[in-house]
Protein backbone atom coordinates (compact mmCIF):
# COMPACT_ATOMS: atom_id res chain seq x y z
CA UNK A 1 0.00 0.00 0.00
CA UNK A 2 1.09 3.56 -0.52
CA UNK A 3 -0.45 6.89 0.25
CA UNK A 4 0.60 10.43 -0.67
CA UNK A 5 0.88 13.07 2.00
CA UNK A 6 -2.39 14.98 2.32
CA UNK A 7 -1.06 18.44 3.11
CA UNK A 8 1.92 20.71 2.78
CA UNK A 9 3.29 24.20 2.70
CA UNK A 10 1.48 26.28 0.06
CA UNK A 11 3.41 26.57 -3.19
CA UNK A 12 1.05 29.03 -4.87
CA UNK A 13 -0.20 32.42 -3.62
CA UNK A 14 -2.89 32.05 -0.97
CA UNK A 15 -5.92 34.33 -0.64
CA UNK A 16 -5.98 35.48 2.96
CA UNK A 17 -9.49 35.39 4.48
CA UNK A 18 -10.58 38.78 5.79
CA UNK A 19 -10.96 37.52 9.34
CA UNK A 20 -7.40 36.18 9.38
CA UNK A 21 -6.05 39.53 8.22
CA UNK A 22 -8.05 41.18 10.98
CA UNK A 23 -6.75 38.75 13.58
CA UNK A 24 -3.18 39.44 12.49
CA UNK A 25 -3.61 43.17 12.97
CA UNK A 26 -0.25 44.70 12.15
CA UNK A 27 1.65 41.46 12.73
CA UNK A 28 3.39 39.63 9.89
CA UNK A 29 1.13 36.99 8.34
CA UNK A 30 2.52 33.92 6.58
CA UNK A 31 0.56 30.92 5.18
CA UNK A 32 2.36 27.82 6.43
CA UNK A 33 0.08 24.85 5.68
CA UNK A 34 -2.71 23.82 3.34
CA UNK A 35 -4.63 20.56 3.11
CA UNK A 36 -6.48 19.06 0.18
CA UNK A 37 -9.85 20.03 1.65
CA UNK A 38 -8.88 23.69 1.50
CA UNK A 39 -8.07 24.22 5.16
CA UNK A 40 -5.35 26.82 5.74
CA UNK A 41 -2.98 27.55 8.60
CA UNK A 42 -1.30 30.93 9.02
CA UNK A 43 1.55 32.07 11.25
CA UNK A 44 0.72 35.40 12.83
CA UNK A 45 3.42 37.52 14.41
CA UNK A 46 7.13 37.24 14.86
CA UNK A 47 10.04 39.47 15.71
CA UNK A 48 9.33 41.03 19.10
CA UNK A 49 5.67 40.02 19.21
CA UNK A 50 3.90 36.88 20.33
CA UNK A 51 3.56 34.22 17.65
CA UNK A 52 0.16 32.65 17.07
CA UNK A 53 -1.18 30.13 14.57
CA UNK A 54 -4.59 30.54 12.98
CA UNK A 55 -6.45 27.73 11.22
CA UNK A 56 -9.25 28.65 8.83
CA UNK A 57 -11.73 26.48 6.91
CA UNK A 58 -14.52 27.56 4.58
CA UNK A 59 -18.10 27.00 5.67
CA UNK A 60 -19.28 23.54 4.64
CA UNK A 61 -15.81 21.99 4.45
CA UNK A 62 -16.24 18.29 5.26
CA UNK A 63 -14.22 16.39 7.86
CA UNK A 64 -12.73 19.50 9.52
CA UNK A 65 -14.30 20.47 12.84
CA UNK A 66 -12.31 23.27 14.47
CA UNK A 67 -14.70 23.48 17.42
CA UNK A 68 -14.10 19.78 18.06
CA UNK A 69 -10.36 20.30 17.84
CA UNK A 70 -10.51 23.19 20.31
CA UNK A 71 -12.46 21.01 22.73
CA UNK A 72 -9.85 18.24 22.46
CA UNK A 73 -6.94 20.65 22.90
CA UNK A 74 -8.50 22.10 26.04
CA UNK A 75 -9.05 18.61 27.44
CA UNK A 76 -5.45 17.56 26.75
CA UNK A 77 -3.95 20.85 27.97
CA UNK A 78 -1.76 20.35 31.03
CA UNK A 79 -1.57 16.59 30.52
CA UNK A 80 0.68 16.59 27.42
CA UNK A 81 2.42 19.39 25.47
CA UNK A 82 -0.18 20.78 23.03
CA UNK A 83 -1.04 24.28 21.77
CA UNK A 84 -3.06 26.57 24.03
CA UNK A 85 -6.36 27.73 22.51
CA UNK A 86 -6.64 31.51 22.27
CA UNK A 87 -9.75 32.02 20.14
CA UNK A 88 -12.43 30.07 18.31
CA UNK A 89 -14.93 31.69 15.99
CA UNK A 90 -16.99 31.51 12.85
CA UNK A 91 -18.96 33.61 10.38
CA UNK A 92 -20.80 33.12 7.10
CA UNK A 93 -17.54 32.51 5.24
CA UNK A 94 -15.80 30.04 7.51
CA UNK A 95 -14.50 29.17 10.94
CA UNK A 96 -11.17 29.75 12.65
CA UNK A 97 -9.08 28.53 15.55
CA UNK A 98 -6.20 30.53 16.96
CA UNK A 99 -3.59 28.89 19.18
CA UNK A 100 -0.45 30.03 20.92
CA UNK A 101 2.88 28.95 19.49
CA UNK A 102 4.53 26.02 21.24
CA UNK A 103 8.31 25.58 21.12
CA UNK A 104 9.66 23.24 18.49
CA UNK A 105 9.85 22.54 14.77
CA UNK A 106 7.66 20.17 12.80
CA UNK A 107 9.18 16.77 12.14
CA UNK A 108 8.98 17.65 8.43
CA UNK A 109 10.91 20.89 8.81
CA UNK A 110 14.02 20.80 6.54
CA UNK A 111 16.10 20.51 9.72
CA UNK A 112 14.53 17.11 10.43
CA UNK A 113 14.09 15.94 6.86
CA UNK A 114 17.89 15.96 6.91
CA UNK A 115 17.93 13.77 10.06
CA UNK A 116 15.04 11.34 9.54
CA UNK A 117 16.18 8.69 12.03
CA UNK A 118 16.24 11.27 14.82
CA UNK A 119 12.84 12.63 13.81
CA UNK A 120 11.21 9.20 13.50
CA UNK A 121 12.52 8.18 16.92
CA UNK A 122 11.09 11.35 18.47
CA UNK A 123 7.72 10.68 16.82
CA UNK A 124 7.62 7.28 18.53
CA UNK A 125 8.63 8.71 21.89
CA UNK A 126 6.05 11.47 21.61
CA UNK A 127 3.31 8.95 20.92
CA UNK A 128 4.35 6.84 23.90
CA UNK A 129 4.23 9.90 26.13
CA UNK A 130 0.76 10.79 24.88
CA UNK A 131 -0.57 7.24 25.23
CA UNK A 132 0.82 6.90 28.75
CA UNK A 133 -0.28 10.34 29.97
CA UNK A 134 -3.88 10.70 28.79
CA UNK A 135 -6.47 8.87 30.92
CA UNK A 136 -8.73 6.60 28.88
CA UNK A 137 -11.41 6.47 31.57
CA UNK A 138 -11.73 10.29 31.57
CA UNK A 139 -11.64 10.82 27.80
CA UNK A 140 -14.99 11.87 26.28
CA UNK A 141 -13.82 11.36 22.69
CA UNK A 142 -14.05 8.21 20.58
CA UNK A 143 -11.85 7.12 17.65
CA UNK A 144 -12.83 3.47 17.67
CA UNK A 145 -12.87 1.12 14.71
CA UNK A 146 -16.68 1.06 14.83
CA UNK A 147 -16.97 4.85 14.59
CA UNK A 148 -14.45 5.03 11.74
CA UNK A 149 -15.98 2.14 9.81
CA UNK A 150 -19.24 4.07 9.69
CA UNK A 151 -17.41 6.59 7.48
CA UNK A 152 -15.43 4.09 5.41
CA UNK A 153 -16.33 4.27 1.73
CA UNK A 154 -16.23 1.87 0.06
CA UNK A 155 -16.34 -0.76 2.80
CA UNK A 156 -13.34 -3.02 2.24
CA UNK A 157 -13.86 -6.73 3.04
CA UNK A 158 -10.54 -6.90 4.90
CA UNK A 159 -11.91 -4.41 7.45
CA UNK A 160 -14.75 -6.72 8.50
CA UNK A 161 -12.80 -8.41 11.31
CA UNK A 162 -10.66 -5.99 13.35
CA UNK A 163 -7.77 -7.48 15.32
CA UNK A 164 -8.30 -7.72 19.08
CA UNK A 165 -7.42 -4.59 21.05
CA UNK A 166 -3.78 -4.64 22.09
CA UNK A 167 -3.90 -1.64 24.45
CA UNK A 168 -6.69 0.90 24.64
CA UNK A 169 -5.28 4.46 24.82
CA UNK A 170 -6.22 8.01 23.97
CA UNK A 171 -4.91 8.25 20.42
CA UNK A 172 -3.72 11.36 18.64
CA UNK A 173 -5.92 10.50 15.67
CA UNK A 174 -3.66 12.04 13.02
CA UNK A 175 -0.20 10.97 14.11
CA UNK A 176 1.49 11.71 10.78
CA UNK A 177 5.00 13.13 10.97
CA UNK A 178 4.06 16.82 10.44
CA UNK A 179 1.98 16.77 13.63
CA UNK A 180 4.92 16.10 15.95
CA UNK A 181 7.17 19.00 16.97
CA UNK A 182 10.81 18.48 18.00
CA UNK A 183 13.21 20.53 20.08
CA UNK A 184 16.48 21.50 18.40
CA UNK A 185 18.27 18.70 20.26
CA UNK A 186 16.03 16.14 18.53
CA UNK A 187 13.80 15.34 21.49
CA UNK A 188 10.01 15.38 21.39
CA UNK A 189 8.48 18.81 22.00
CA UNK A 190 4.71 18.77 21.39
CA UNK A 191 1.74 17.39 19.48
CA UNK A 192 -0.39 19.53 17.14
CA UNK A 193 -3.54 18.99 15.04
CA UNK A 194 -5.55 16.92 17.49
CA UNK A 195 -8.91 17.23 15.76
CA UNK A 196 -9.45 13.45 15.79
CA UNK A 197 -8.09 12.68 19.26
CA UNK A 198 -10.02 9.87 20.91
CA UNK A 199 -9.96 6.44 22.52
CA UNK A 200 -8.73 3.58 20.31
CA UNK A 201 -6.14 0.81 20.13
CA UNK A 202 -2.64 2.26 20.21
CA UNK A 203 -1.90 0.63 16.84
CA UNK A 204 -4.36 3.03 15.21
CA UNK A 205 -1.73 5.72 15.86
CA UNK A 206 1.40 3.62 15.51
CA UNK A 207 0.46 2.18 12.12
CA UNK A 208 -0.05 5.61 10.59
CA UNK A 209 2.84 7.37 12.34
CA UNK A 210 5.28 4.75 11.06
CA UNK A 211 3.70 4.79 7.58
CA UNK A 212 4.06 8.56 7.36
CA UNK A 213 7.84 8.28 7.68
CA UNK A 214 7.79 6.63 4.25
CA UNK A 215 5.80 9.52 2.75
CA UNK A 216 7.99 12.18 4.33
CA UNK A 217 11.48 10.66 4.63
CA UNK A 218 11.52 7.67 2.29
CA UNK A 219 11.60 3.94 3.04
CA UNK A 220 13.40 2.38 5.98
CA UNK A 221 12.55 4.69 8.90
CA UNK A 222 9.40 3.08 10.29
CA UNK A 223 11.49 0.95 12.65
CA UNK A 224 12.74 4.07 14.40
CA UNK A 225 9.16 4.95 15.34
CA UNK A 226 8.68 1.54 16.98
CA UNK A 227 12.07 1.82 18.68
CA UNK A 228 11.24 5.26 20.04
CA UNK A 229 7.90 4.00 21.30
CA UNK A 230 9.46 0.87 22.79
CA UNK A 231 7.52 -1.80 20.93
CA UNK A 232 8.05 -4.48 18.29
CA UNK A 233 6.01 -4.10 15.09
CA UNK A 234 2.75 -6.03 14.95
CA UNK A 235 2.27 -6.69 11.25
CA UNK A 236 -1.38 -7.72 11.45
CA UNK A 237 -2.46 -4.64 13.35
CA UNK A 238 -0.28 -2.37 11.22
CA UNK A 239 -1.87 -3.67 8.01
CA UNK A 240 -5.40 -3.37 9.39
CA UNK A 241 -5.07 0.17 10.71
CA UNK A 242 -3.30 1.41 7.59
CA UNK A 243 -6.13 0.08 5.46
CA UNK A 244 -8.70 1.64 7.80
CA UNK A 245 -6.86 4.97 7.49
CA UNK A 246 -6.95 4.72 3.72
CA UNK A 247 -10.65 3.85 3.60
CA UNK A 248 -11.90 6.30 6.21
Amino acid sequence: MSRPDLAGSPTDPVAVPAVIAKLAGGDPLVPVWQNLLGGLTFRLGGGEGRVRYAKWVATGTPEIDLAGEAERLRWAQGRVPVPHVLELGGDADGSWLVTEEVPGRSAVDPRWIAEPATAATAIGRGLRLLHDALPVEECPFDWSVERRLARAEPRHPDLAEPPPIDRLVVCHGDACAPNTLLHDDGTFAAHVDLGSLGVADRWADLAVASWSTEWNYGPGYDGFVYKGYGIAPDRRRIAYYRLLWDMS
